[in-house]
């Protein structure tokens, strides 16, 4: 039986294709996959596309995050592995930094942070990736009639994610050679909702640019994935904050 091969379109005949080494059968991604393979593999497995992939996130991220998706894998590196790499690159170059998020703080509010808050200053690599399946929601919702499950949304997701970490290492690196903190926490933050919202809206628009959208419909809910994750945020701030002032 022949099969045609998904990452370089060569007809094959086996398990592996002749021509690029990619596996005949891909799946398609749901969530068991996602746990019990993707998780799992990526975590205790290394594969050869690290500087391939990261320099394909950084040209034509949402193409090539699109193609991963539809089967084109073997030149890619693991979305988990590369957030993992990203994450614990990211905290140990972050130990050196001179960004402290609790200096944006007043001391007269400290006393009165409610325990969001506080979570949300001290541990911000935690909170990204606590975004990544509440963003993967929103995306999933303003591109519900294209061809994409929830899992694969988790998916485009890391990877903008591992992205947008990478950047931000690149800025924690230059603020080494800096010392005042406080300008350079307001600085990190500004680079940091920069770069999300013209990277995360250039990803996006790539990504489901051929979903049956027109250009200016990709363009606004590419836009509006990351406005309305805002308003969610600040939604949950407020409750949280008025839950602990009922409270005591």
């Amino acid at each position: 039986m022949q099969n045609t091969c998904l990452n370089c379109s060569q007809t094959v005949t086996t398990v592996y294709c002749g021509s690029c080494g990619q596996k005949t059968s891909t799946h398609r991604y749901s969530l068991k996959h996602f746990i019990e393979h993707d998780f799992i593999h990526g975590v205790w497995h290394v594969d050869k596309g690290l500087l391939f992939t990261v320099k394909e996130l950084f040209t034509r991220p949402g193409h090539s995050v699109r193609e991963y998706i539809q089967g084109k894998r073997v030149n890619y590196f693991s979305f988990i592995t590369l957030l993992v790499l990203a994450i614990t690159f990211s905290a140990l170059i972050s130990h050196y930094s001179h960004i402290n998020f609790g200096d944006l703080v007043p001391e007269s509010s400290k006393s009165t942070m409610n325990s969001f808050q506080k979570f949300t200053s001290a541990y911000p690599k935690i909170v990204m990736l606590i975004t990544i399946p509440i963003t993967s929601f929103f995306s999933y919702i303003w591109f519900r009639k294209a061809s994409f499950n929830y899992s694969e949304h988790l998916v485009l997701n890391c990877y903008k994610m591992a992205a947008e970490m990478i950047a931000g290492m690149v800025f924690t690196l230059i603020t080494l050679f800096f010392d005042n903190s406080k300008t350079l926490t307001y600085l990190y933050l500004l680079a940091t909702y920069l770069v999300s919202l013209t990277y995360g809206t250039w990803f996006y628009f790539q990504f489901f640019s051929q979903s049956g959208y027109s250009r200016v419909s990709v363009l606004f809910r590419s836009l509006m994935i990351p406005f309305t994750f805002m308003l969610f945020v600040m939604v949950i701030g407020y409750l949280s904050g008025a839950i602990a002032a009922a409270l005591h």
